[in-house]
C-alpha cells in the first residue's frame, strides 16, 4: 500500500514527533541540545512556522507548531535533520542514519487539544521518570511559560495569551494545567494520531478539514472531546 503524503495544511498547530533510529540516543551532551534548539529557532524563521511548544528526550523530540504556508514545516524539519545529523556525526565521529525514517505529525482541532497537547509535551520527561516535576527538565518549553525563563524559540498561542490579563495570571493558570494533566485516553489519542497521521478532532473539525485537502485526513470520525482534566 503506498504511503499517504503527510497531512501538512498552513494555519493549524501540528504536532510533531521525530525519534532517533531504533531509538538510539540523539543528543550525547548539553551542547548537542542546544544546537538542535538553535537550529529550530534559525529555521522556523526561515520558513514561517511558529513554535508554541517543545520538549527534547534522550532519543526523541516533540514539537507543536503552526506553520504559515504549506511547506514550510516539512521545509524546517528537512533542514533541522539534515544539518543536525551532520553536526552529530561530526562530533561523535560516527557515520550513517541518525532518524527513524521522516517525522511523524499530526494537524490538531486548536480550541479542543492544543493546551492539552502542550500539558502533554511538558510532561514528557515526568512519564519517563526523568524528572518529578516538568519545570525540572531544562531542554523543554514548559520554562518559559511559567516565568522561569525566556525562550526565544517559542511563540506563544492565542489561546496562551488568553488564560490571563497579566504575565503572572497566565504563567499560574498555565502551571495549573499543567499539574492537573491529561488522562491516558487524551495521551493515547494525542499519540496515535500523530504516529498514524490522521488528524485530530471532532467530526465537525475532522469534516470541514477534509474540504481543504484530498489527503484523506482520517480513518473514521473523531469520536466525542475529550476534557483537559483528569
Amino acid at each position: 500500500m503506498a504511503r499517504l503524503p503527510r497531512l501538512t495544511l498552513p494555519g493549524y498547530p501540528h504536532h510533531v514527533i521525530q525519534r532517533g533510529n531504533n531509538r538510539q540516543a540523539i543528543f550525547a551532551c548539553a551542547a548537542d541540545y542546544q544546537m538542535l534548539l538553535g537550529l529550530l529557532d534559525e529555521n522556523a524563521k526561515k520558513f514561517a512556522v511558529a513554535i508554541h511548544a517543545y520538549v527534547l528526550m534522550g532519543n526523541h523530540f516533540h514539537l507543536l507548531a503552526t506553520p504559515q504556508t504549506a511547506d514550510g514545516l516539512p521545509q524546517m524539519m528537512q533542514a533541522v535533520g539534515r544539518r543536525y545529523v551532520r553536526y552529530f556525526n561530526d562530533s561523535q565521529k560516527r557515520t550513517g542514519t541518525l532518524w527513524e525514517g521522516r517525522y511523524k505529525s499530526t494537524l490538531i482541532q486548536t480550541d479542543r487539544y492544543l493546551l492539552a497537547c502542550m500539558v502533554y509535551i511538558d510532561l514528557n520527561p515526568v512519564r519517563a521518570a526523568l524528572v518529578v516535576r516538568p519545570q525540572d527538565y531544562p531542554w523543554s518549553s514548559h520554562g518559559h511559560y511559567i516565568g522561569q525563563r525566556v525562550d526565544k524559540l517559542i511563540t506563544p498561542h492565542a489561546l496562551v495569551w488568553a488564560l490571563g490579563n497579566t504575565p503572572f495570571a497566565r504563567e499560574a493558570a498555565y502551571a495549573e494545567l499543567v499539574q492537573n494533566g491529561i488522562n491516558p485516553v487524551q495521551q493515547a489519542a494525542l499519540t496515535d494520531a500523530t504516529l498514524q497521521g490522521w488528524a485530530l478532532g471532532d467530526p465537525d473539525f475532522v469534516e470541514k478539514l477534509q474540504k481543504n485537502t484530498q489527503r484523506r485526513v482520517s480513518k473514521r470520525l473523531a469520536g466525542r472531546p475529550l476534557s483537559l482534566q483528569k
